[in-house]
């Protein structure tokens, strides 16, 4: 038996003493989801070999690492996909765009992550969630598509008073269909405001000044029936307002960030909602999702950890994935918090509480650009995260997770249930 084989077994026995001494006392493959789990030390795998997580038992692959990985893509010491609600691969997973840390964005192959290419980019882009050879980009005066295997760019729109325009910043998304995006502009004035626009209309919707509200903005972005557009203002507390795209106040969440960190979707009824981290009362700390028509919130995670939510698994709905950070010998020693320190799981949104344990990410507190921010494919199917490998202020690498679903199959939506009033 070779070093590897021998690793490999050993982490499976790791993983099923895990499983057989949860603090339930219960036995089988999902009981490992219900308590603390303690961190399994791994040394850090070698670059695109697929190692086993002792802890889990799921298999990921380090994608990323400092310095010349081949076809142009070089990284520095962090390189990284660009966020937790961010889509890092196209919408049939041929191709995984890193976006931190190598010089422009960087192609890797969606399946082997094997470099592909490397195109110079300064305008903010974002895979289209339908067409897997879109990316829909907005920078400078310009709204535009752009195929980056060809290089090739469509200017949908240009703006003609000046105005600089952007997309979110850095926290938009378009909508589930593709088909709009809001776009957030500085005027010639100074002025900030935010607009919906269709990209199939090639249709700009009323401006929105965001000088009405609170605070100075931090992002705005479509929801994901492309109706509503959701504002995150900040000061001393972060606020939440969301519009009509005609320019409608609808929803104004005064509450401080409730939620944050999060990500938007449709759940089972049909209802457009907000999932994030609470840090306001009554369920301060917790992960809950919030209805963008009326507000209603519902707690879906106990007090805990929980640093960053990601909804863009677009064809595997109703689950949320969660980076949860924290300090493993403290969360072990409250039974009443969430059981995961430095874990990505996957939650179910319906309030049931069912998860599934990702990966253990050995990730120590540092600075932003180590932050785990993990993102799913659209299938779920593959998880991208972050890590420094226990290392503070060392490199910062890039791992992805293959998850397997057939233990956790779709519950589908409820027929003829419809309780928003979009």
């Amino acid at each position: 038996m070779n070093p590897r084989q021998l690793f490999g077994v050993i982490g499976i026995l790791i993983y099923l003493n895990a499983v057989s001494s949860d603090v339930d006392g219960a036995s089988g493959p999902q009981e490992i989801s219900t308590g603390f789990v303690a961190p399994v030390a791994m040394q850090l795998p070698e670059y695109l070999q697929a190692a086993l997580d002792p802890a889990t038992g799921t298999s990921f692959t380090l994608i990323t690492k400092p310095g010349l990985l081949g076809n142009d893509v070089a990284c520095r010491n962090y390189c990284s996909h660009r966020y937790s609600s961010a889509q890092a691969w196209n919408s049939d997973q041929t191709l995984l765009v890193i976006s931190n840390g190598c010089g422009g964005l960087c192609f890797l192959d969606g399946q082997t992550y094997v470099p592909l290419f490397r195109r110079a980019q300064s305008a903010e882009c974002e895979w289209h969630p339908r067409d897997p050879s879109m990316m829909i980009c907005v920078g400078g005066q310009e709204i535009f598509t752009w195929a980056p295997r060809t290089n090739r760019k469509q200017v949908l729109f240009v703006s003609t008073d000046g105005s600089i325009l952007q997309f979110g910043p850095y926290k938009g998304n378009p909508s589930r269909d593709g088909s709009r995006i809001a776009v957030r502009a500085v005027r010639q004035d100074g002025t900030m405001v935010v607009f919906a626009f269709d990209l199939l209309q090639r249709r700009k919707f009323a401006e929105i000044d965001l000088a009405q509200i609170e605070g100075s903005n931090g992002a705005c972005s479509i929801s994901p029936l492309g109706i509503n557009i959701v504002c995150i203002q900040k000061g001393d507390v972060e606020h939440t307002f969301i519009f009509s795209v005609d320019g409608n106040l609808r929803q104004k969440w005064t509450e401080h960030h409730r939620p944050g960190h999060g990500d938007m979707t449709v759940d089972a009824d049909g209802c457009e909602i907000y999932v994030g981290i609470s840090k306001s009362d009554p369920d301060k700390f917790q992960v809950i999702k919030r209805r963008l028509a009326d507000g209603k919130v519902t707690s879906l995670m106990r007090y805990g950890e929980a640093q960053h939510a990601s909804l863009r698994s677009l064809g595997r709905p109703g689950w949320v994935f969660l980076s949860y950070s924290g300090d493993p010998g403290e969360v072990s020693k409250h039974p009443d918090w969430a059981p995961y320190a430095r874990e990505i799981i996957a939650l179910r949104t319906d309030g049931s509480g069912e998860v599934r344990r990702i990966a253990q990410t050995r990730n120590a507190p540092s600075d932003y650009w180590s932050e785990t921010h993990a993102s799913p494919s659209p299938d779920g199917s593959q998880v991208i995260w972050s890590s420094n490998w226990g290392l503070p202020g060392g490199p910062v690498y890039d791992f992805v997770t293959r998850v397997d679903w057939r233990q956790y199959p779709d519950r589908g939506r409820k027929a003829g249930t419809r309780n928003c009033l979009h």
